[in-house]
């Protein structure tokens, strides 16, 4: 079976004369539409009320079950295939080592990213239970399953951490501390470290204390834009979302106090507007705070708000995946790397020799996220292919090898700088 969405509005090699980034003005989202009154709040799964049986894999031909966390979440294809509850196998790595979790709901999310496939305004065109989420469908699988399967493979778990992913729901925050302590009560921390992403929108900084006490390892904030304006055209006011910029800034300086340094951070998505300069300038802030800095990039997702723009440039997504991890791990500064009048970055501020190394060791360009077993710049949550089609790797959700560094150097275009 495939895993995988098909392909589509995927990143061409940047021709002379062309932008080999994308610029604010061009990636406008579309303005939302609003559903109608019997569709909305998850209006037609609960009419149905259909009662599900087993894992629900998404199917359009069928009606939605109803499923409701803390009972039922979802995860990730990747996920359901390495915890054996579907079969399936992905290209060139053995699918992934972070168990994602998704918290499930009849209404689905309540706000409306404009990037997002789980967006509110896609009520009535799909049940949350049946959207796509970056690049993939989520089956859901009770609870209760999903925990008695990895505590029955113990130390033999092939996962290195789970992740709770948080919705903007009146339920969330209760059902997520429920989640943590079906899991905890279950499988040791030190077994399976938990990472938290949070939904800052409806968070006190005494719901970071209580999953902290509750034994959560990482917690992290899905910041997604790297300036408020971005935020608030694509997470705010911009498309009826409650998101608020200061409010995610909140909760993530309570987590620092609360998790401490290494142990919260923030997630990126690059190419939706933002200049070079602005996200690695962001990636600087989260490193001197202590935190962490996990990238994504831009594809538009089918049936969100921005499917009809491009794709992140490979040059782009290049230069700042490589400055991120010279910044995170290698201890350069971001006021020691040139950028150009776009905003570009155009010398890393590095020997060549030094350069040469590290991009030669291919880890910046694998997928970022929470750290696993093998080492700190080595994520777990490898999300194989979540922001790009195989034929075009974005995110190495594997060590890349000789000719994937071959193609990484040519994509960065290091011959253009100095």
């Amino acid at each position: 079976m495939s895993c995988l969405k098909p392909e589509s509005n995927e990143p061409a090699a940047t021709k002379p004369g062309q932008q080999d980034f994308n610029p604010y003005d061009a990636m406008q989202p579309r303005a939302p539409e609003n559903p109608p009154a019997d569709l909305k709040n998850g209006g037609r799964v609960k009419s149905n009320s259909v009662a599900p049986e087993g894992m629900y894999r998404p199917n359009y031909n069928v009606l939605t079950p109803f499923m409701r966390s803390p009972e039922y979440v979802q995860m990730s294809t990747a996920a359901a295939i390495t915890l054996g509850v579907m079969g399936g196998k992905m290209y060139r790595c053995s699918c992934t080592r972070c168990l994602n979790l998704l918290l499930t709901y009849p209404e689905g999310c309540r706000a409306n990213c404009a990037y997002c496939g789980l967006a509110r305004h896609r009520e009535a065109e799909r049940d949350y239970a049946d959207r796509n989420f970056i690049r993939v469908d989520w089956p859901a699988v009770a609870m209760e399953k999903v925990v008695d399967i990895v505590a029955k493979d113990g130390k033999d778990t092939p996962f290195h951490r789970m992740c709770i992913s948080m919705i903007t729901h009146p339920n969330s925050d209760e059902d997520t501390v429920t989640v943590l302590k079906q899991w905890t009560d279950r499988i040791a921390p030190e077994t399976v470290p938990v990472s938290i992403l949070s939904n800052p929108t409806t968070m006190q900084r005494s719901n970071v204390q209580e999953l902290h006490e509750l034994g959560a390892d990482i917690f992290t904030v899905a910041l997604d834009a790297a300036t408020p304006g971005l935020f608030d055209r694509t997470r705010g006011t911009g498309v009826q979302s409650p998101h608020k910029w200061s409010k995610y800034w909140e909760i993530m300086n309570d987590a620092r106090d609360i998790f401490g340094n290494d142990k919260f951070g923030a997630h990126i998505i690059i190419g939706m507007g933002e200049t070079e300069y602005e996200a690695l300038n962001l990636v600087q802030k989260l490193t001197d705070l202590g935190g962490q800095s996990h990238m994504f990039c831009f594809f538009p997702e089918k049936g969100s708000l921005m499917d009809h723009l491009p794709a992140t440039p490979r040059d782009q997504w290049r230069r700042v995946q490589l400055g991120r991890y010279l910044i995170h791990f290698c201890g350069q500064r971001v006021d020691k790397i040139k950028f150009d009048e776009e905003g570009r970055v155009s010398d890393f501020g590095l020997p060549k020799a030094e350069l040469d190394s590290i991009i030669d060791a291919g880890i910046a360009f694998r997928t970022s996220g929470c750290p696993g077993a093998f080492q700190d710049d080595v994520s777990a949550c490898d999300r194989p292919y979540g922001d790009s089609p195989p034929s075009d790797i974005a995110s190495y959700p594997f060590q890349p090898i000789k000719k994937d560094i071959k193609k990484i150097r040519k994509q960065l275009s290091l011959e253009k700088m100095h």
